[in-house]
């Protein structure tokens, strides 16, 4: 992380940090240069991968996506998933179709300040811990009470993850 400097101007906000305070969330915001790898990225917040919160967009159909948060170490298992939902098809959409969706680029989404409230499942190894949750743009996380953040989503929590391979 960058030293402080008590003379220079304070970063501007990040953009889901009005979310999370109209939430009534407590957060830490991290900032960081860009990383090359998910242990890198830890290793500057100060956490585990497994505590690096990825937010996938999921698309169930025509306009109709969700937020599926799995952590850093672990991947989406479809047909779980599947199952969970109750559907028989899931997809990933593209980059800027992502970016319609939420407001946000690959690498910075967050169900926090998304341009829809999509619904949220996430996976049941995130619970209990504090997590590390992209924050609207690129080189900003935030470090949230994953247990807080679940609740305000009103997130559905499922086993939907396997070890990444």
């Amino acid at each position: 992380m960058a030293e402080f400097d008590p003379s220079a101007a304070p970063p501007p906000e990040a953009p889901a940090e009005a979310a999370l305070r109209a939430a009534g969330i407590d957060y830490r915001v991290v900032r960081h240069r860009r990383v090359g790898s998910l242990a890198e990225a830890a290793a500057l917040r100060g956490i585990t991968p497994a505590d690096i919160i990825k937010t996938l967009v999921v698309r169930r159909g025509e306009d109709d996506y969700l937020f599926v948060l799995v952590p850093g170490d672990r991947e989406i298992a479809w047909p779980k998933l599947r199952a969970h939902l109750g559907v028989s098809r899931l997809s990933m959409p593209d980059a800027a179709t992502a970016f319609a969706a939420t407001g946000y680029e690959r690498g910075t989404i967050t169900p926090f300040g998304a341009r829809v409230a999509w619904p949220v499942v996430a996976d049941a190894s995130i619970a209990g811990r504090t997590i590390s949750l992209g924050a609207g743009e690129h080189g900003a996380t935030v470090l949230v009470d994953a247990d807080t953040a679940l609740a305000a989503l009103a997130a559905a929590v499922a086993d939907i993850s396997d070890p990444s391979t």
